[in-house]
């Protein structure tokens, strides 16, 4: 029986609730007993923008956890090309590498999964 590969999609940003945490918290969790993978979509692409500044926001800078992803067997990370131009990123202004992939062939990764979970 072949086990189910998940993704985790997240869109919130990072702070002002605890959904993004939380995604990264199942995620880690799902990595130990499935293949996981992780998109990033919408704002959720802030939650690994490199220096992040949460000092005036009273919040936990829990981006740098992400880094953590590869050593749990995460090596599928995504995000979508256009949502970093509408906020005039780049792969280079965040903290992890991520394939950057058009809308088109989001759609297509939707279907490799058997699991999808929004965060």
């Amino acid at each position: 029986m072949a086990m189910k590969k998940f993704l985790f999609v997240q869109t919130q940003p990072p702070h002002g609730s605890i959904n993004g945490q939380e995604g990264l918290d199942a995620v880690l969790m799902g990595s130990a007993f499935t293949e996981c993978a992780v998109l990033f979509l919408d704002d959720g692409i802030y939650q690994i923008l490199s220096d992040q500044q949460t000092g005036p926001l009273n919040s936990k800078d829990y981006s740098v956890t992400y880094l953590a992803l590869a050593d749990y067997g995460v090596n599928n990370i995504y995000c979508c090309q256009t949502h970093l131009n509408e906020r005039s990123l780049s792969t280079k202004d965040l903290i992890l590498p991520v394939q950057a992939l058009p809308e088109a062939s989001i759609r297509r990764l939707f279907d490799e999964y058997d699991v999808i979970l929004s965060f």
